[in-house]
């Protein structure tokens, strides 16, 4: 609490005689008891436990729900990045590789469909080829940051090559295990 000067309105000290601004002299202010106040007698609260086991059950049932529902699954995920993808495709990976387009397949799997560019399918030597490519693609499911939910959600990869004229060349399988 504080003394209020009558002259100019300052806001003073309770112990103070004098205005600290303007040196008026405040008024005696008579002490005043303090007074006991005894708590009031506690009164038991009934607990309804049954609607407490209710809450709890239904916060749970919900809490399930909106992840399920929020929470969009791998394969949803999964289809939302093939169709980004599909939207830039074609698109030239190097001079002689092309990504045509990516899909989903069942369980898991994502594929990505690339062409060979200038040589048809009697001109690839495979084993020069899986040198060539198989590492990098290993290594980018690893370790691009960009990958992490593939590797979180244990998606498998497929890299399918085709030559110019659409016939199969080779394949390549990413299994979870190998980038583990």
């Amino acid at each position: 609490m504080k003394k209020i000067c009558s002259n100019c309105e300052e806001e003073n000290r309770i112990d103070s005689k004098y205005c600290s601004k303007c040196g008026y002299k405040l008024p005696v202010v008579e002490k005043i008891e303090e007074v006991k106040v005894e708590p009031l007698p506690r009164k038991k609260i009934a607990v309804n436990y049954k609607a407490i086991i209710g809450f709890i059950v239904g916060f749970i049932v919900m809490f399930f729900l909106t992840q399920r529902l929020f929470n969009p699954s791998i394969d949803n995920q999964m289809i939302e990045f093939s169709n980004e993808i599909n939207r830039n495709c074609p698109i030239n990976v190097d001079a002689y590789t092309i990504l045509k387009n990516a899909i989903v397949l069942p369980n898991k799997t994502f594929q990505y469909n690339y062409m060979l560019v200038g040589v048809s399918k009697e001109e690839v030597n495979l084993e020069i080829l899986k040198e060539l490519v198989f590492p990098p693609i290993l290594q980018n499911a690893k370790t691009n940051p960009d990958m992490k939910i593939i590797r979180d959600n244990q998606v498998t990869l497929k890299y399918y090559y085709t030559d110019e004229n659409g016939a199969f060349v080779t394949e390549y399988v990413v299994e979870p295990e190998m980038y583990e």
